[in-house]
């Protein structure tokens, strides 16, 4: 189980880091649903990493970030939509 949520951990942390520097470097616009997917996801799999971990100060920030990242999206669509 332990290497599970150590992978969850480092997967999300990719995820993170890849998001950004795609964002960063222009590859994707960060109103797009790939980037607040790849924030949330990544997010998801920290704040499983942390709370196996009793890291609750990091799990309480990444559940920020996944909730910022579902409220942008769902802005986006309905943006979209309109």
């Amino acid at each position: 189980m332990k290497l599970v949520i150590d992978l969850l951990g480092w997967a999300g942390a990719a995820l993170l880091l890849a998001a950004f520097g795609c964002v960063s470097f222009q590859k994707i616009r960060a109103d797009s649903s790939l980037y607040q997917w790849m924030n949330a996801v990544g997010s998801l799999f920290l704040v499983i990493n942390t709370v196996y971990y009793h890291a609750y100060p990091s799990a309480f920030v990444n559940i920020v970030w996944i909730t910022i990242a579902i409220v942008a999206r769902a802005r986006t669509r309905q943006r979209t939509a309109a």
